[in-house]
């Protein structure tokens, strides 16, 4: 006479009733991707939603960041931003000084990296289009307003910092090029600034292997005859 099934039988047809399930769900998965896989490889349709979706398709991606290759560039980019015209005429002016002394820096065969000097001057103040009353009155709230408003353009993040290192050089680490963009700011306007110069002669001396005195006569020649033209540049700016 059998016995009726104990509790491992019970487990037994469980585990089986189970297995079955995960069989059936996985040829009805297998089912499924073959329908899919048959309409990806199917032509397309000439309905209005296969036609937007092609559309969006071919659309090109909007980048995520804006690249600035060149003066001109960041300056596009500061129109685009809504920039006062002033603050087109001020960036140009400091680049006008800030070529002249790139010119005498090459000259004087000093390695160091032109682009990011023309660029970060093009962008210096950038904060003054939300602070245009800075254009007319000391202030630096537009120094940390410009490097946020260039992040959120997607500059450059060493461009970006131009905004602040061109003010704030003697309280922040600086690259030597973000030193010639604070010169230029200076010289622009026909205003010397010994400490500033004396850095950047320092670090040009490093660069070439040289000392601070055998550059000095040089340099510091280069810098008056830049600071010689501040009147009218400063003329020009009104």
């Amino acid at each position: 006479m059998r016995g009726r099934p104990g509790r491992l039988a019970g487990v037994q047809l469980n585990d089986k009733v189970k297995a079955l399930g995960f069989v059936e769900t996985t040829i009805r998965a297998i089912v499924v991707r073959g329908i899919n896989n048959q309409k990806l490889d199917s032509p397309p349709s000439t309905g209005h939603g296969d036609i937007i979706r092609r559309d969006l398709a071919a659309k090109p991606k909007r980048p995520m960041g804006m690249t600035v290759n060149s003066a001109s560039e960041a300056l596009e980019l500061l129109r685009s931003l809504k920039a006062p015209a002033r603050l087109i005429t001020h960036v140009a002016l400091v680049g006008e000084a800030g070529q002249e002394l790139a010119d005498g820096l090459s000259d004087l065969e000093v390695p160091f990296d032109r682009q990011f000097v023309e660029i970060g001057i093009a962008l210096h103040d950038a904060g003054k289009i939300t602070h245009p009353e800075e254009l007319d009155h000391p202030g630096n709230l537009h120094e940390p307003a410009g490097q946020a408003l260039l992040l959120a353009g997607g500059v450059d993040p060493g461009l970006a910092r131009c905004c602040l290192s061109h003010a704030r050089f003697n309280s922040m680490p600086v690259s030597f090029e973000e030193l010639l963009v604070a010169a230029a700011d200076k010289l622009w306007k026909g205003k010397r600034e010994v400490d500033l110069e004396l850095r950047i002669i320092d670090e040009m001396a490093s660069r070439l292997q040289s000392d601070r005195w055998s550059l000095f006569t040089d340099i510091d020649s280069l810098f008056e005859k830049v600071a010689a033209r501040g009147s009218c540049r400063l003329a020009r700016s009104a």
